[in-house]
């Protein structure tokens, strides 16, 4: 099931996680990702970091989030190319 998303709104959790540090900056990552991921191109993790300048380790963590209910829902495929890639649908 896909709803829709709020990246303003969108609740993030964990021990690192302090609401008012992170809360905007992590939001804007997702968009990102997501907007990128959205043309259901399969990408590995270096090539989104290359495109939306993040972290590696942070996409690999936002694409986790998508899959998330409070996130969306949403398929994330895998497919073994020579190295790692991902597709959001």
């Amino acid at each position: 099931m896909q709803t829709t998303l709020n990246f303003e709104n969108a609740t993030f959790n964990g021990s690192d996680y302090v609401p008012d540090r992170d809360n905007k900056r992590l939001g804007h990552q997702l968009e990102k990702i997501y907007n990128l991921m959205q043309d259901g191109v399969f990408r590995s993790l270096y090539e989104i970091s290359i495109i939306t300048g993040e972290p590696p380790a942070s996409i690999s963590a936002q694409l986790r989030h998508l899959r998330k209910v409070r996130f969306g829902g949403h398929t994330i495929n895998k497919k073994y190319r020579d190295n790692f890639a991902t597709k959001v649908n």
